[in-house]
């Protein structure tokens, strides 16, 4: 029971505190610029608010646009609740395959671009069409970034490879400093950061996500709003815990819980702070130049992977 417990409390985290990850990457950035930044607890307000609305829904809008904010919101939330956060063996652990979790972000992408096109605007269209094709290469470069670590570790499971890093049994192979370049630029184009996407603007001739959900309001964006500041707190969670899981708990006794807690905590500010840096720095690139980014990410993981064979196999 206290294995299950601690498996909710994963998932409460993870999704109670998304809306405050995303507004700390915010202040940071303001702060960064010599602006003040929106409170701590804005999203939390601005979600309330959006609940408390009536969606107001297109003459065309079927079943399926009402339905795709609930598909979204809880394929963000199963994905939250199988990947490990501050404790490595859950009773969902069996479940916590890299496979899986990508299924899951591809349902909620599916459904979400049928969502878009399903009032027929020429904005939800084209946002659609943007994110499939960008979609197409995200996934295979971070199923490559991971299958590196998997294969080191002999496992998918996502609970099986953060033990192998854990306990050394990797060392300091080349292939993960490229699998974790990798998997840095498919983070950063899943999430929808600068400099593939500008979460903030509402530019039509560089919206990717933000044009798929122009059509939506009240709860239905409240839902795909929420969602979306999930995926990028899971998106940094996976990516620290995959890399750098030390100070995770490989118990659940309360001490041991409590450094775990503070460590991903801690680990998230210092990512967090390396965002606010990193986008502070670049500027939104052409959208045509982000198959090329992607290719990138595809290639250092492809490169990661050559690295593991003839390098480190039989080492």
């Amino acid at each position: 029971m206290n294995l299950w417990l601690w498996n909710i409390v994963q998932m409460v985290l993870l999704v109670g505190l998304a809306p405050l990850a995303a507004a700390v990457v915010k202040r940071m950035r303001a702060r960064l610029q010599n602006r003040r930044g929106p409170k701590l607890f804005q999203p939390y307000r601005d979600l309330a608010k959006l609940f408390s609305k009536t969606p107001v829904l297109a003459e065309r809008a079927s079943w399926l646009f009402r339905l795709t904010p609930y598909v979204v919101f809880v394929s963000t939330v199963l994905a939250a609740a199988i990947i490990p956060v501050i404790l490595i063996d859950t009773p969902l652990a069996a479940a916590a395959d890299v496979i899986a979790l990508v299924a899951l972000f591809a349902l909620a992408r599916f459904f979400l671009a049928l969502g878009a096109m399903d009032t027929g605007t020429a904005f939800g269209g084209m946002g659609a069409s943007r994110e499939m094709t960008f979609s197409a290469l995200a996934e295979p470069a971070m199923l490559m970034s991971i299958f590196v670590l998997s294969m080191a570790s002999e496992s998918t499971n996502l609970s099986t490879m953060i033990e192998a890093v854990l306990n050394g049994h990797l060392g300091l192979h080349p292939s993960l400093a490229f699998a974790l370049a990798a998997m840095l630029l498919v983070t950063i184009a899943e999430t929808g950061r600068i400099p593939v996407d500008n979460p903030s603007t509402h530019l039509e001739l560089t919206m990717i996500h933000e044009a798929m959900i122009l059509e939506y309001s009240g709860r239905y964006l409240a839902l795909i709003e929420w969602a979306g500041q999930i995926k990028l707190l899971l998106f940094a969670t996976l990516l620290l815990n995959l890399f750098f899981p030390w100070g995770m708990a490989v118990n659940d006794s309360p001490p041991a819980m409590l450094l775990a807690i503070v460590s991903w905590v801690t680990k998230l500010l210092v990512l967090f702070v390396l965002l606010a840096l990193f986008e502070n720095r670049m500027a939104k690139m052409r959208i045509f130049r982000v198959p090329e980014y992607l290719g990138l990410a595809f290639l250092l993981a492809i490169i990661g992977m050559l690295t593991h064979y003839i390098l480190e196999v039989g080492v």
